[in-house]
């Protein structure tokens, strides 16, 4: 228990700041909050129900970091199109579904993958290939994870993804209602990629979803993950994601991340990932539809010895789409490394922002960290704010930063 505070202790001066406001309006979340509370109040365990309320109170309490002054991670991101956008709650079997040749059309798909697909937040078994019987990994929808009562869920659920120290995080704990809950045992290698794929249908006027995944990667494990984010409309919508994953000493996991949301939608994803021992975390990031506003904000700890993570991530804007990549590596154990390699192409009038920062506490000797960001601007519209840092508090240690942005002579 005294670890995991001070790694909540930790999180909270590292990526909370000063987000912290008084919230005018919210109505629209606050009625849909009521109506889900009421709708699952006789299957949710109260644990959840909880949770789901003390989240929501934190919520209302910070609001969502519009202030300007002092508010470092937002500081190049104006997120009024979401705190004005009255978006609401699609309740389940209120819009019809799409169905799987239309998704195929525009989504990454193959039949050997095991593929999770959740239309408008909720997962469609009629769209999704059978994942109950893959031997060494223990994959569900996270509301049938919730009505088994498991004991390991209820201990890992916002274990890592902290809803007090950040609203957007706060906002999808309190409407926690499905996702993905995956589990890697021990000594397990997954052949099958394990495909997460969540489609926004943007019907039903200014929507909300709000995607939850759980990885927990027992010792010794491996597996690809891949999460897709997914349009089919252009009206507007907005995605408020979050993913936990707990490697464990030993554990392997390569996590793909892809961004081809509507053109006129509002997507903030949260990745928080914490590793021990020995265990390796290669994170792949594409993005080439952020809509009109897109946010990925990671964190990665490196809380074992001799664990490595690597994040390589290549996104394209055009338009007047703004997108944001904030990476948060944390450096907490000694021998670790990390690798942070990112690349955009900017054109129209489009804005990118690239904040990387790598800490290294105290005692976290033999560290090796490198970081770059590189942008090729198109446009003479175009702009991108990139604000790569270190922040080293151990002696011995090998790191590395640098960012660059050019033209094309024409």
């Amino acid at each position: 228990m005294a670890a995991r505070a001070q790694r909540q202790q930790r999180r909270d001066g590292l990526v909370a700041s000063d987000m912290t406001q008084t919230a005018t309006s919210y109505e629209n979340y606050q009625s849909d909050f009521r109506e889900l509370q009421s709708l699952l109040k006789d299957r949710d365990p109260s644990w959840l129900r909880e949770l789901r309320r003390e989240s929501m109170d934190r919520f209302l309490e910070m609001g969502f970091p519009t202030a300007r002054r002092g508010n470092e991670p937002w500081k190049y991101t104006n997120v009024a199109p979401i705190a004005n956008g009255e978006f609401r709650l699609t309740m389940n079997g209120a819009v019809p579904r799409p169905d799987l040749s239309t998704i195929k059309d525009v989504a990454p798909w193959h039949d050997d993958w095991t593929s999770l697909v959740f239309v408008d937040g909720v997962l469609s078994k009629e769209l999704s290939s059978d994942f109950g019987s893959q031997p060494g990994v223990t994959i569900a929808s996270l509301s049938e994870a919730l009505a088994s009562g498991g004991t390991l869920l209820a201990d890992q659920m916002s274990r890592y993804a902290d809803f007090k120290a950040d609203a957007f995080i706060a906002l999808n704990t309190a409407f926690v209602k499905d996702g993905a809950y995956i589990v890697l045992e021990e000594g397990a290698s997954v052949d099958r990629p394990i495909h997460l794929l969540f489609v926004s249908t943007g019907a039903g006027g200014p929507s909300v979803t709000y995607p939850r995944v759980l990885v927990v990667a027992q010792p010794n494990s491996s597996a690809t993950l891949m999460e897709s984010y997914i349009g089919l409309s252009e009206d507007k919508y907005f995605t408020d994601s979050v993913t936990e994953i707990v490697l464990e000493k030993g554990a392997h996991l390569d996590h793909y991340r892809l961004l081809l949301e509507g053109v006129s939608s509002c997507h903030v994803g949260m990745v928080r990932v914490m590793q021990n021992d020995d265990s390796n975390y290669e994170c792949s990031v594409f993005e080439r539809q952020a809509g009109r506003l897109g946010r990925f904000d990671m964190y990665n700890e490196l809380a074992g010895q001799r664990s490595v993570c690597t994040h390589n991530g290549l996104y394209f804007t055009d338009g007047t789409q703004h997108l944001d990549n904030y990476i948060n590596i944390n450096h907490t154990s000694p021998y670790c490394t990390s690798r942070l390699y990112y690349k955009g192409i900017l054109d129209g009038k489009s804005r990118a922002v690239f904040g990387g920062t790598v800490y290294v506490q105290p005692g976290a000797i033999k560290t090796d960290s490198m970081q770059q960001d590189k942008n090729l601007v198109l446009s003479p519209y175009a702009e991108v704010d990139s604000k790569p840092a270190l922040f080293i508090y151990a002696d011995d240690v090998k790191c590395g930063h640098g960012a660059t942005a050019g033209n094309i002579d024409m």
